[in-house]
């Protein structure tokens, strides 16, 4: 919105000291968005003059018209000028720029010789001088004295506020509404657009609105006698022309100017065009109309639209009909003033792509009770400047929405604000901006005025009571935040895990939890495997990857893939996310509506409907683990090291997890390990098979291992070990097992039966020989380390606790002490 600061001077009592720039300043402090504080006449410098055409010369030996002009600039002698312009005569009135002139571009004018005149300067155009884009001839100006300079007459030298008006302050699209917030800012008096209205008769104009809801409210007058001849008053076009819009003709000039007034969008019809009464409702389908544009456009069911007895006659708010435009021999005249609803108004300019300058309007939501001042101060201008003769009569249909009161506690915008504001300063700011406040034991019951569709809640309210007592008041206070709680259980898990793992020299990497649809074949999962049962998205992101992961392993070794298709074919990577598995409950859950909490069963319902999360960890190594060098052979990472990352996981966690076979895809069916926490199956770990590692181009023996992290409990926070001055007993115990014990089951054995003394025991050694041992048979060696807290062990203790390791074995898979 453009507005010139004198024209806002009319309905605020400005202070004469106060600059263009102060005043956009202070506009600013009030919220809006002032982009420019500027003049027409920024981009023109030098001696820009009123010229008279004394006489013009036709030169007839150039093909196209060209004209060598004697123009009085105010100096002893004319100066010559050549133009090619033919919209003027002898006795007109110009704008000339003589040399030494720069207009906008930048174009500097000198003297200079063309079409074998010398032309001692330029007649210029609107375009030429930056008011327009008119440059179909020069401009013509209807008063002035030679040499008198052309900027003031043109008022170019005025300044001009440049306001980007935001969606919800729809009022400040207009003089009347800029003027209000301007008083507001500075504390001055405001005075509102008035006129004196006659009572309505319904006798301007017969009119029939059948979408009541579409145009609550419809306005006419009419006017006879009209000269089309007359100019519009050069105050109209000086302003319109601030505002960045250009003279068209009296009666369209006189809309807009009042449009720009008071912010309510009119439209003038040529009566004498108009077949019938006028309507209001929504368009057929099929139903075609044309537009002042001169195009013809296919309306829409949910157009609201203009019509007489032969059909659409304009798109309502939008654009008028070419059918009844004014045209320069106009005398009868009826005037709209109407209010639409804001939403029909919107989804009508996105359809027919047709912006105007009352769309812009109507979309935000103009004020329904200034229809009638503004149809008033149309006519008053067109019965001064245009010779007509308004008819008595003033139609009405409809009234404005009701508007009800909302309540606001007093004390509620210094609250929210965090600065101290009186409650009488909350009703002198609420009055400012038009409301209406009555109060009653501390609480204010706000009506909004009818400009101001913005405010709804009291939220709203205080925002208005906040910004006119200065955004920059508001006191910059740091907040104390509350002492923190620290970690959850489930938080240190996490990190403890994700550490031990980035220590022991893995990678993290994250992925997206979509996977494809064919991922279970290519991993081999058997048809009756629940990680089948993926959830499918209603909207993918991507067409190939439409399912939520119900693993993470098809991530990971896309990722190894990649890498190994990039020449790292040396992985150790994993990834902490959750995997998605279909609700227990079946059919669609409840969609509960925004007017209210939805019920405890409704939630109830919704939650039960939320897919299982669990979160998992899992690792991939491909390729060495330890490379060669001068130290050694290098090694590659076999099923072992993925068991080792899961217990390692599991020290993180202090919890202990037992190994044991199985068979279970994607893993290579005798190099796969079923991980337990007790009788709990947490997790798998192993060999990828072959036929994986083929389709995914990975190095032979690649390994992996997931674990359902969700089943291990957080740990409790660490406590300092007891340290025991005594030293150890170091024992070995070598025990022979059928070759089919695991020796995890055998480790459980020993530690279980070597009691409280045992400290640690790990196993060192595995031997197999059919000659030595037997058939079927094998040695597992085990270093224990004894120890007491409180005495230094004896012999016969050490021995006693070894003892009843080997019996405890022998017990529980029939081990034999190795001789």
């Amino acid at each position: 919105m453009r507005a010139a600061v004198n024209w806002l001077a009319e309905y605020v009592a400005l202070p004469s000291e106060l600059s263009a720039r102060e005043l956009g300043e202070a506009l600013v402090r009030v919220g809006l968005e002032v982009e420019r504080v500027e003049a027409a006449a920024d981009g023109v410098s030098g001696p820009v003059v009123v010229g008279r055409v004394l006489s013009v010369e036709e030169l007839a030996e150039f093909k196209k018209p060209i004209r060598f002009c004697q123009v009085e600039v105010g100096e002893v002698e004319p100066r010559g000028i050549v133009c090619g312009a033919r919209n003027f005569a002898a006795g007109d009135l110009v704008v000339a720029a003589l040399p030494g002139a720069v207009l906008p571009g930048p174009f500097a004018i000198s003297a200079r010789k063309t079409y074998g005149r010398v032309s001692d300067g330029m007649l210029c155009s609107a375009r030429e001088l930056g008011l327009g884009d008119d440059h179909a001839g020069i401009l013509v100006l209807p008063e002035g004295q030679p040499g008198q300079d052309a900027l003031a007459v043109l008022g170019m030298r005025e300044a001009v506020l440049d306001i980007a008006v935001t969606p919800d302050r729809s009022y400040c699209l207009s003089v009347r509404g800029l003027a209000r917030e301007a008083a507001a800012a500075l504390d001055r008096p405001f005075t509102d657009v008035t006129a004196t209205v006659p009572e309505p008769d319904q006798a301007a104009y017969p009119v029939a609105v059948t979408d009541t809801e579409g145009c609550p409210k419809f306005s006419l007058r009419s006017l006879n006698g009209l000269d089309p001849s007359r100019p519009s008053p050069e105050f109209v076009v000086r302003r319109l022309r601030a505002s960045g819009m250009r003279s068209i003709s009296l009666a369209v000039d006189v809309t807009n100017y009042v449009m720009l007034e008071t912010g309510q969008p009119l439209h003038a019809y040529d009566r004498s065009r108009l077949q019938g009464p006028i309507g209001v409702r929504a368009a057929v389908a099929g139903e075609k109309l044309t537009t002042l544009d001169d195009v013809s456009r296919e309306l829409d069911p949910d157009d609201l639209i203009i019509t007489d007895d032969r059909g659409p006659i304009g798109l309502a708010g939008v654009m008028g009909g070419a059918s009844t435009e004014i045209s320069d021999r106009t005398s009868e005249v009826v005037l709209e003033a109407a209010y639409f609803q804001p939403a029909r108004i919107s989804r009508a300019v996105r359809r027919h792509r047709l912006p105007s300058e009352a769309a812009k309007r109507f979309e935000r939501g103009v004020d329904p009770e200034i229809a009638a001042v503004a149809l008033q101060r149309c006519v008053e201008l067109l019965v001064e400047y245009g010779g007509a003769s308004a008819e008595s009569g003033y139609t009405v249909l409809g009234r404005a929405p009701e508007i009800d009161p909302i309540p606001l506690p007093a004390l509620r915008p210094a609250e929210l604000a965090g600065m101290p504001i009186v409650t009488a300063a909350v009703r002198q700011r609420l009055e400012q901006v038009g409301c209406s406040v009555s109060s009653s034991d501390g609480l204010f019951m706000v009506t909004p005025p009818s400009w101001r569709p913005d405010l709804v809640d009291p939220a709203d309210l205080i925002e208005e009571v906040v910004r006119l007592e200065g955004y920059d008041k508001i006191p910059s206070v740091l907040l104390k935040s509350p002492a923190g709680l620290g970690w959850t259980g489930e938080q240190r898990l996490r990190r403890q895990v994700s550490q031990a793992l980035a220590y022991a020299g893995f990678t993290e990497v994250i992925n997206y939890p979509f996977v494809s649809p064919d991922w279970a074949d290519q991993f081999g999962l058997p048809a009756g495997d629940a990680r089948r049962g993926a959830l499918s998205l209603v909207n993918p992101i991507s067409d190939a990857e439409p399912q939520l992961r119900t693993s993470l392993l098809p991530g990971l070794l896309a990722n190894a893939s990649r890498n190994v298709g990039r020449g790292s074919r040396d992985l150790a990577i994993y990834e902490l996310g959750l995997i998605y598995r279909p609700a227990a409950t079946t059919g669609r859950p409840p969609r509960p509506g925004v007017t209210q909490r939805p019920s405890p069963e409704e939630l109830a319902e919704l939650q039960a409907a939320i897919p299982e999360q669990p979160r998992h960890l899992a690792t991939v190594l491909a390729g060495e683990l330890i490379r060669p060098g001068w130290w050694g052979a290098g090694r590659n990472g076999n099923w072992a090291d993925a068991i080792a990352s899961a217990q390692l996981v599991a020290r993180a966690a202090r919890v202990e997890l037992s190994v044991h076979q199985v068979e279970r895809a994607p893993w290579h069916p005798g190099r796969c390990a079923e991980l337990r926490l007790g009788e709990v199956v947490v997790g798998t770990a192993g060999e990828l098979h072959p036929r994986v590692v083929t389709a995914f181009g990975l190095p032979e023996r690649t390994s992996a291992m997931e674990l359902n992290l969700s089943l291990l409990a957080p740990p409790p926070p660490a406590q300092a070990p007891q340290l025991s001055n005594f030293p150890p007993v170091l024992l070995d115990l070598a025990l022979v097992v059928p070759e089919d014990v695991p020796a995890a089951t055998v480790l459980a054995a020993v530690r279980s039966g070597a009691g409280e003394l045992l400290e640690s025991v790990r196993l060192f050694d595995v031997y197999a020989d059919a000659e030595r041992l037997g058939a079927g048979r094998k040695s597992l060696a085990f270093a224990l380390k004894l120890r007491a807290a409180d005495r230094t062990l004896t012999i016969e203790e050490a021995t006693a606790a070894r003892d009843a390791a080997v019996a405890r074995a022998a017990d529980r898979v029939g081990a034999t002490l190795r001789g």
